[in-house]
């Protein structure tokens, strides 16, 4: 059969698929949700980002003022400047979840949503993959998706993202455009997360290939373009309005970004679970001679260039790839799986079951075994509290990663990661403090009257600290070192 843009669309993205029965879909969709939960639920990386803190905070002073923040009411440094709280819907219910049930309240509603866009991406690809290939697809998204699996937005916003490409990509199959019933993931989505974005984005270049295909419908076409306007109304209902849609382009443009580790290029200088993935779709596509329309081989190709030039963005590649990517494997993978014996439907009935109790009993686990903080590299437990209750509330300078915790504690932050909140000019102001710069440590302090630091235990800042004439070490362990003035000691000896 032959491929390329010039084909027919039924024969580019054909609406048949590989025959799987579905009590065999289900199953494998419950095993991969079962399996995501449990690594989410009791995996302790979970809880490893300051900004974690950062947004049960902000949940719950909102959930208390019964209002969305505008302004800025954390750091000392940008106190009352206007402030996007553009997840303010994602840090309600992470407030919600922290009010209910704690640490482990809060880690069971991101295992949830890890569980939930693991079992949707598995249920999905069944329609076009038999249940190897749907569990393989399953196992290489997964890879991916470990590298992000962090108590923030973004992961609340992983199922809204499956559900948004999902229905796009079946729309296409069908040759139709999106259900408007899908609009309602939009208005939620922009809420929670910037990644709605990138479902905009999915919107326009699907509607495009429906256009280039040439095999659309008027009407089709003429449905296409009316879910994308209504989709593009329905993004801009936000708190802040077209300032709220237009967010994320405003934030990719922060060049003080290049300096916080999740928005650096991927370091390919040691193992990476996309590299392997990458290989792994390589031979496959090489083994069995899988043809790609160009359409969608483009798009893939787009998302490989954001998950290599932004580390967060492995995410949405290992979400939104396997779904362009279906139908062209199903079709190829049907013939290859043409002849496999057909297995009794007790087996994955069984399987179900099962796959469900052990679900329910994890579910339960997690909220009976209590969940512990200690001190880490974004949450300087015991420095903090060595720390005068009298000095807490004096301007302090902060690492950058303890940002979050500091305002959990409620003490105003030098810096913290809202990137969006202190623009370029602040962020390389910060970032030539740890260059270390002597002089820009000395007139920083000057200019914001710090007078007490606490910094990583590794900070280059560290050095210059405990040079400084007037200053002296307050506290110091495995994670964090506090410094304050000498005349401060000197006055509450």
């Amino acid at each position: 059969m032959q491929r390329g843009m010039s084909v027919r669309v039924d024969q580019e993205f054909p609406t048949h698929s590989v025959a799987v029965r579905g009590d065999e879909r289900l199953a494998v969709a419950l095993v991969a949700a079962t399996a995501a939960f449990a690594l989410a639920a009791f995996a302790p990386q979970l809880l490893n980002d300051g900004d974690t803190y950062l947004h049960i905070a902000a949940g719950t002073r909102m959930l208390m003022q019964h209002a969305i923040s505008f302004r800025d009411p954390f750091s000392y440094t940008f106190a009352g400047a206007p402030w996007q709280a553009h997840e303010w819907l994602a840090e309600v219910v992470m407030a919600a979840a922290f009010k209910a049930g704690g640490w482990s309240g809060l880690v069971l509603l991101f295992a949830t949503a890890a569980g939930a866009v693991s079992g949707l991406l598995a249920h999905h690809l069944g329609r076009w993959l038999d249940w190897r290939a749907q569990a393989l697809a399953m196992v290489l998204a997964l890879s991916c998706m470990t590298a992000s699996l962090l108590a923030r937005p973004h992961l609340l916003a992983l199922p809204l993202l499956e559900i948004w490409t999902a229905e796009l990509v079946l729309a296409r199959r069908d040759r139709r455009a999106p259900t408007l019933w899908l609009l309602p993931v939009m208005v939620i989505w922009v809420n929670v997360h910037g990644t709605f974005f990138v479902g905009l984005g999915l919107c326009a270049l699907l509607a495009l290939e429906a256009v280039i295909a040439g095999e659309a419908r008027r009407d089709e076409l003429r449905a296409w373009a009316v879910f994308g306007a209504a989709a593009l109304l329905a993004a801009l209902c936000n708190p802040h309005f077209v300032t709220g849609l237009l967010f994320p382009v405003t934030l990719v443009g922060t060049t003080g970004l290049a300096n916080v580790g999740e928005w650096r290029p991927l370091d390919l200088s040691h193992p990476q679970p996309l590299e392997f993935v990458l290989l792994a779709t390589i031979y496959f596509a090489v083994t069995y001679g899988v043809r790609i329309p160009a359409s969608r081989a483009l798009m893939v190709l787009g998302l490989v260039h954001m998950a290599l030039l932004h580390q967060r963005h492995q995410i949405i590649f290992a979400v939104v790839a396997p779904l362009l990517l279906a139908p062209a494997l199903g079709e190829n993978f049907a013939r290859a799986t043409a002849t496999a014996a057909r297995r009794p439907h007790f087996l994955a009935a069984g399987l179900s079951i099962g796959t469900l109790m052990l679900l329910m009993a994890l579910a339960a686990g997690r909220m009976f075994l209590p969940v512990t903080r200690s001190d880490g590299p974004v949450a300087p437990i015991s420095a903090l509290e060595r720390v005068p209750a009298s000095l807490r509330s004096q301007p302090v300078l902060n690492d950058y990663s303890f940002g979050g915790y500091l305002i959990f504690k409620g003490v105003p932050t030098f810096i913290d990661s809202r990137a969006e909140l202190f623009g370029d000019d602040f962020l390389h102001r910060y970032a030539q403090l740890i260059e270390p710069n002597p002089a820009a440590v000395k007139a920083v302090i000057r200019t914001y009257h710090i007078r007490w630091t606490i910094l990583g235990a590794h900070s280059p800042i560290v050095s210059v600290m405990d040079s400084l004439a007037g200053w002296h070490r307050l506290y110091a362990d495995d994670f964090a070192i506090v410094h304050i003035q000498d005349n401060y000691a000197r006055k509450h000896d």
